[in-house]
């Protein structure tokens, strides 16, 4: 009998559910804090709010364009150096649709522009998704697993797109204007908030959480999470996971088109280097976040348009390297970042 009982013991053991595993909220904290204690460095809530909403707008477009960068490096292991290339020619093609179509814009019906700006997105996520699918076939492919070589080739590969750029769209810098219904500000009390500000933080949060709901409540996502964690067990189990990476690679390229529309119409001019000057940005978001993290490219991209902005107003020279400052006190409290795949 004393045989039997820790036999049976260990089945109940076994059977017993596992512990929840424990969520760390730390990094969720760092924007909320930061926010408000910059309220009584900035002093007038006004200013503080105008500050905050653009901060959080430029920081929602910034992980637009770095959050499919991240994914596919935390899936791929793709240091994908040519990201910016899909940035520009996203907005690049958004044009078009919006230059040719520049009388509807400049109508004052908010339905109208916003039906322009959704054909025109739709026609730069589809473009970048495709050049996405023939940049990971041609160029990506053949270099899977050598670092050095991507990151020299997919530079390669965007010098390449912003000589196309010139090629097909000129040299000239391209002035692309808000439409009618999205310009000037939104009274808040006694603070004016940007009404495109408003609208780029309500397109950041649907990317956000269309992206976090698909990687975690469908079996795409789960595949996903799954091979950014043991690839070959994935493929042992039955499952593709090479057509998944250029799944992942495609929709990684095309948010990075949609990002490049909204950053072009944010600075209300194109050029043909625009992807490579942004780049600097979505590395440092990529970093703070954590290699592979959604969740914290999300946290990064906030907190890094945020201090950008509240540094310029409050001492405009640090805001030349307040990123680089963020990043350095990130990485000595997290060396991985705030969310890293091997923290998951």
């Amino acid at each position: 009998m004393s045989a039997i009982l820790p036999v049976s013991k260990t089945v109940a053991e076994a059977d017993a559910p596992l512990p929840a595993a424990k969520r760390d909220i730390a990094p969720l904290l760092l924007v909320p804090a930061l926010m408000l204690a910059m309220l009584p460095l900035v002093g007038s809530f006004p200013t503080w709010l105008t500050l905050t909403v653009a901060g959080l707008a430029m920081g929602m477009m910034i992980f637009i364009m770095a959050s499919g960068l991240t994914l596919v490096f935390g899936l791929m292991s793709v240091l994908n150096f040519g990201h910016g290339a899909f940035v520009a020619v996203g907005a690049f093609s958004a044009t078009l649709v919006l230059l040719p179509m520049r009388g509807w814009l400049e109508m004052d019906s908010l339905l109208i522009n916003l039906g322009v700006l959704a054909l025109a997105v739709t026609l730069a996520m589809v473009v970048t998704g495709l050049l996405g699918w023939a940049f990971e076939r041609i160029i990506v492919k053949p270099v899977y697993g050598q670092h050095l070589k991507q990151i020299l080739i997919t530079m390669g590969g965007m010098i390449v797109a912003e000589q196309l750029i010139h090629v097909i769209w000129g040299a000239e810098t391209i002035a692309l204007p808000l439409p009618t219904a999205l310009r000037g500000a939104i009274l808040m009390g006694d603070a004016a908030v940007e009404k495109y500000r408003l609208v780029a933080v309500v397109v950041g949060l649907v990317v956000f959480v269309a992206m976090f709901l698909v990687l975690n409540r469908t079996k795409i996502g789960l595949l996903v999470r799954a091979g950014v964690e043991n690839g070959e067990m994935v493929e042992a189990l039955g499952y593709r996971i090479r057509r998944l990476f250029v799944a992942v690679f495609a929709a990684g390229s095309a948010l990075a088109g949609l990002g490049g529309v909204m950053w072009g119409l944010y600075k209300e001019t194109l050029t043909a280097a625009m992807g490579s000057e942004i780049m600097v940005m979505i590395f440092i978001v990529i970093i703070i976040g954590g290699l592979g993290s959604v969740g914290g490219c999300f946290i990064g991209a906030l907190l890094m348009a945020l201090v950008a902005n509240y540094a310029g107003f409050l001492a405009p020279k640090i805001a030349l390297v307040s990123s680089i400052i963020l990043m350095i006190s990130v990485l000595l409290w997290r060396p991985a970042g705030l969310y890293s795949t091997s923290r998951s």
